[in-house]
């Protein structure tokens, strides 16, 4: 029930009704917000911030918001002085953060994405208002969506949808998701219809979404999208400005009525005789570097026809658009350039007769991208064969080249040394340090040669990585921490080897970290897991074998990469 509308001596609405308008206000964000006054603590607040929080509106109102939300990754509560929020709340200035943490009603923490802005709520200071959202959660089922606004936005209104935009765009380094997101912000709040045409990195355009809300729907109409026409240079029709990012236009039917002077001109009356819009706003979308395209909202059913304000406000939007697409396309070239280099570094396996051999990479599913993890297997001077699995400290494209660094050094000083693994080990830790950027990696190196009566006999040394499992034929499955030594990097010395004959048909498993390590769980539950089922796919052939451990084994939310060597002694016949 709304409150009733009652004034102060000064003539300013008194604070249960300047509460209920804040509140009707914050509905229409597709996100989680809530508006505090000069103290910092909760006067308004919408029903999807109660959902995401776990926390009703009685139990968010009148509380200081650092104290009953702020908090770290595993819920502890946290000091004001390590808070960017409250920083940014005290010097009066917009700030976002695209990781923090909330702390929820049950106890849980909620990963987050926010921005804070500040606003005028009526005190003698300035409040602020802060607009969050939980990326691993995405939209709820059913979530109602923003619905059309009849009339220009208030102040809180576009200072909100402004706030929404950065915190929902700059949470993904996905450009197709970037681009879903961007379309739902503006459909059907600010247009009916929604058009977006993207500069590729060939400079071709290509219309990515013609979007047209219809009742609760986003329909996407995919006979209006595809490959456009290049950008002619001297056009000055409103989308070929746009896309030049010379400037942001309104438009209406009749501007593309005229002679076309270029396909992009053809291309825009279609759309507009196929959509119906009879009022545009047409807005460049670029980063600090280049346009990367152009956003047309349009009005065909939506009431009102846009106007100088709302093309502001577009402008604004675009222009937040513009650097969370800059950043996703960076993201993504970076992962392509480091997924290609470690695709290319990892090396084909050596036939070795008597021995069955079979290898893994998975890359991370997220934003960590690709890492450090490697596998290699290769012959030795001296017949017999090295193997080795490491993991290069960090997730990008430096520890992809840190990685190539320390297989290749590897390989020279094992062929040209014939010496037990600890000494090659020794050898290349000292030599990492002096000579390339890793500062820290893990590594077991092993050589396997075939020893008396057709059995094969195994040797290594283990710089700091999870120990190896080796499963007998029945199903019995150990884990070899004999020759376990500290990771490269940290301090160079003697290092252990260590020895073990393989049993007959026997399989030896050499992994990283990503296959074992669980949020949540500690690393003997990793190791648990694995032996259980390792020993449970023992009977299976080796390539199913390898294949099955990874999908039972590898943790759901993973976001770390897998490199996995598999090894299968033969069985003897008598």
């Amino acid at each position: 029930m709304a409150a009733p509308e009652h004034t102060e001596a000064d003539g300013r609405a008194a604070p249960d009704a300047r509460a209920a308008t804040l509140t009707e206000a914050l509905e229409a964000i597709g996100a989680g917000a809530y508006v505090v006054d000069e103290h910092g603590c909760i006067i308004a607040v919408n029903a999807h911030a109660e959902d995401l929080l776990a926390r009703t509106a009685g139990d968010l109102l009148g509380q200081d918001a650092h104290d009953l939300l702020h908090g770290d990754a595993h819920g502890q509560p946290l000091p004001r002085t390590r808070c960017r929020m409250r920083r940014a709340f005290h010097a009066g200035r917009i700030a976002w953060a695209e990781e923090d943490h909330f702390a929820r009603g049950d106890g849980s923490v909620l990963p987050v994405s926010w921005t804070i802005t500040p606003y005028d709520t009526g005190g003698r200071a300035s409040g602020a208002l802060m607009v969050f959202d939980a990326p691993a959660r995405g939209r709820e089922a059913g979530a109602p969506r923003p619905e059309a606004v009849a009339g220009p936005l208030s102040e809180l209104e576009r200072l909100a949808l402004l706030a929404e935009t950065t915190t929902r765009l700059t949470s993904t380094l996905d450009v197709e998701e970037a681009l879903r997101r961007l379309v739902t912000l503006v459909v059907p709040r600010l247009a009916d219809w929604a058009v977006i045409d993207l500069v590729t990195e060939r400079d071709e355009v290509w219309r990515k979404a013609v979007v047209h809300a219809e009742g609760g729907t986003l329909v996407y109409h995919e006979e209006l999208q595809g490959p456009m026409p290049p950008i002619p240079e001297e056009s000055p029709m409103p989308l070929s400005r746009a896309l030049r990012a010379a400037a942001s236009t309104l438009v209406g039917p009749d501007t593309y009525r005229r002679k076309p002077d270029s396909g992009i001109a053809v291309e825009q009356r279609n759309l507009f005789d196929a959509t119906g819009i009879r009022s545009a706003a047409i807005a460049p979308i670029r980063s600090a570097r280049e346009v990367l395209g152009a956003l047309t909202l349009g009005r065909a059913g939506h009431p009102g026809d846009f106007t100088p304000a709302d093309l502001h406000l577009l402008e604004d939007i675009t222009r937040r658009a513009g650097l969370a697409l800059d950043n996703a396309r960076l993201y993504q070239r970076q992962r392509k350039v480091a997924e290609t280099m470690q695709n290319h570094l990892l090396p084909q396996m050596p036939r070795v007769p008597g021995l069955e051999m079979t290898v893994r990479y998975l890359p991370a599913p997220d934003a960590s991208q690709v890492g450090g993890d490697w596998y290699d297997a290769f012959p030795l001077s001296d017949g017999a064969t090295a193997l080795a699995i490491g993991d290069v400290v960090g997730h990008d494209l430096e520890a992809a080249a840190g990685m190539a660094q320390v297989r290749n050094m590897l390989r020279a000083y094992a062929w040209s040394q014939t010496k037990p693994p600890s000494r090659i080990v020794e050898r290349l830790d000292e030599a990492i340090r002096h000579i390339t950027d890793v500062t820290m990696a893990t590594m077991i190196l092993a050589r396997i040669e075939e020893a008396d009566h057709g059995r094969w006999k195994l040797s290594w040394s283990n710089a700091g990585h999870p120990p190896p499992l080796l499963i007998s034929h029945d199903g019995l499955a150990d884990y070899l921490t004999d020759g376990h030594g500290i990771l490269l990097g940290v301090k160079a010395g003697p290092r252990p080897d260590a020895t073990a004959l393989l049993p007959p048909g026997s399989t030896l498993v050499l992994y990283t970290d990503g296959l074992i390590e669980e949020l949540g769980h500690t690393l003997d539950e990793g190791l648990q897991r694995l032996r259980r089922h390792a020993a449970a796919l023992a009977h299976r052939p080796l390539a199913s074998f390898t294949d099955q451990l990874l999908r039972r084994v590898r943790p759901t939310d993973n976001n770390d990469d897998v490199a996995l060597l598999a090894l299968r002694a033969p069985v003897i016949r008598m």
